[in-house]
């Protein structure tokens, strides 16, 4: 079948020069969540991407923070918000502060003074496992990420909820006290332990979030836990994850260029057309465009 319009729900764009880059800055490893990351620490703009679509038509895309130097968040709202003016990508900006901290409340108003602002993202992965975890301490926990947490429905923010399956029920609890808040659970919610057991945990965590009308979820990022992942490898976390949420409140993503590390653009977006052929017409779109404009008020 023909993916008739996609709305890209998760992209990246970053220039080296411009803004400062700790991960992808050497010295490159193996080791930690995305492995070496060397092939793709070069500046990647709307050109590049574009490129990388190989004839794939996309109406629009949602940029979310890309992982700059955290005293550089308003920079690269600025930046991203004169490349929309100028080139009409990205579509939409989840723009990064660190809502744990004192100055959360003056940041969100900076960045909604940015008119592609629809919300926030603070990587939240916390994991026992040092080569896993992206921060020193499980801020779900924390009060002072709580009171900032907070702040989102005031400013009409969204949050893009990174995190790992130990941390589900926590972010469940948290986010069913804000209900004003949409909650677009990255990354399928990074299930890294793809045994029996780790599969199970994650499914749990994702049903309690997913009990939440006001949380949904993107497909995208599979290389975290499979780095070789093949179609066969994906079905079953793909169709389980639109079996929980539904098509009404999942999303198709291409995490590019992160996701290049494992695939191709044209290549995963093939494996998302294949794998929901029997959907209806409605359904299929909903996945694959209406409910990212939906959800990102594009």
């Amino acid at each position: 079948m023909a993916i008739k319009r996609f709305v890209d729900a998760h992209v990246h764009f970053w220039d080296l020069s411009h803004l400062r880059y700790d991960w992808l800055s050497p010295p490159f490893s193996d080791t930690g969540p995305n492995g070496n990351v060397s092939i793709i620490a070069h500046n990647y703009g709307v050109a590049d991407y574009l490129s990388d679509l190989a004839g794939i038509t996309v109406e629009g895309a949602v940029h979310i923070d890309a992982g700059a130097r955290a005293d550089q968040a308003l920079l690269e709202t600025e930046w991203l918000q004169k490349k929309a003016d100028t080139e009409g990508f990205p579509s939409a900006i989840v723009a990064y502060a660190a809502l744990n901290e004192a100055g959360a409340e003056a940041l969100l108003a900076q960045h909604v003074a940015h008119k592609n602002v629809r919300g926030i993202r603070q990587i939240l992965n916390w994991h026992p496992d040092a080569n896993l975890t992206y921060t020193q301490r499980d801020l779900l926990k924390d009060d002072a990420f709580h009171t900032g947490y907070a702040l989102l429905g005031k400013y009409n923010l969204s949050f893009d909820l990174q995190l790992y399956p130990n941390q589900m029920t926590d972010a469940a609890a948290l986010a069913a006290k804000h209900p004003d808040i949409p909650v677009i659970i990255n990354h399928l919610g990074m299930p890294v332990d793809r045994s029996p057991g780790g599969i199970g945990f994650w499914e749990q965590g994702m049903r309690q979030l997913a009990a939440l009308p006001h949380v949904s979820v993107k497909i995208s990022g599979l290389g975290f836990g499979d780095r070789n992942w093949s179609i066969n490898s994906a079905r079953d976390i793909i169709l389980k994850t639109i079996e929980i949420f539904g098509t009404d409140r999942a999303m198709f993503a291409s995490d590019f260029p992160t996701d290049k590390l494992f695939a191709n653009y044209k290549n995963q977006l093939a494996v998302f057309d294949e794998l929901t052929s029997d959907l209806s017409e409605t359904e299929r779109d909903n996945l694959f465009a209406a409910n990212a404009l939906r959800i990102y008020r594009i």
